[in-house]
């Protein structure tokens, strides 16, 4: 799907992942958290390094448990950046209001599920967040309280997303897939990327590659 992939997530950084459907990014992602494995080549994981993974299909949430209960555990209080906060006043920050923190997360909505993941993983303390198109029916409020998560994170956050408006607000570095197997770094907001793309390549959009020949 890809091939020559050379880089280093950077401290503090947040990474864009951009390209079509199918090019490779959400494998990308399992491959870090070895749920793949590389044909060849290697990927490292520093030992300090703790991720916290958000998904698209949220299998980590169980339906059977109120919001409430999946974020706290049944605990007034729990640690956030490392102070004790209200568990209540925590959901609350996710756009669940009072009665919403009752509801049971089976019949939660895509976007409900969205926010309540994002508020898992960062209550997980991770110190390298994965998010797998996190802006997918978010509501306006909870947009901007995932940029300004971002924006304060003392770790890196990796992004796979299609919304540029998003991109171009939070990320510092781009990983872009931009078709035939190649995929480019580039130190900068998505705007600067775009800039440089259009230097390199003009105006081609990225395409998938059909096939490919199997070397013996």
């Amino acid at each position: 799907m890809f091939e020559n992939v050379n880089f280093k997530l950077p401290p503090a950084g947040i990474v864009g992942i951009i390209g079509p459907n199918g090019a490779g990014k959400t494998t990308l992602f399992k491959t870090i958290l070895g749920m793949e494995k590389p044909d060849s080549g290697e990927i490292k994981i520093g030992p300090t390094v703790r991720i916290s993974y958000v998904d698209q299909s949220h299998k980590d949430i169980d339906p059977n448990k109120t919001v409430y209960e999946v974020l706290s555990g049944g605990a007034d209080n729990l640690i956030f950046d490392g102070k004790s906060m209200n568990s209540r006043a925590y959901i609350s920050r996710f756009n669940f209001s009072g009665n919403d923190q009752g509801k049971k997360c089976g019949v939660l909505s895509g976007g409900e599920r969205n926010r309540l993941h994002l508020a898992m993983a960062l209550k997980a303390e991770g110190n390298v967040l994965l998010l797998d198109e996190p802006t997918n029916d978010l509501d306006v409020n909870t947009l901007r309280a995932l940029e300004e998560g971002l924006e304060n994170f003392a770790g890196c956050g990796v992004i796979i997303s299609h919304d540029r408006w998003f991109l171009d607000r939070v990320c510092t570095h781009i990983l872009a897939f931009e078709g035939n197997s190649e995929v480019y770094w580039f130190e900068g907001g998505f705007s600067e990327y775009e800039e440089n793309k259009k230097k390199r390549l003009g105006s081609l959009e990225p395409r998938r590659i059909r096939y490919k020949k199997l070397s013996v």
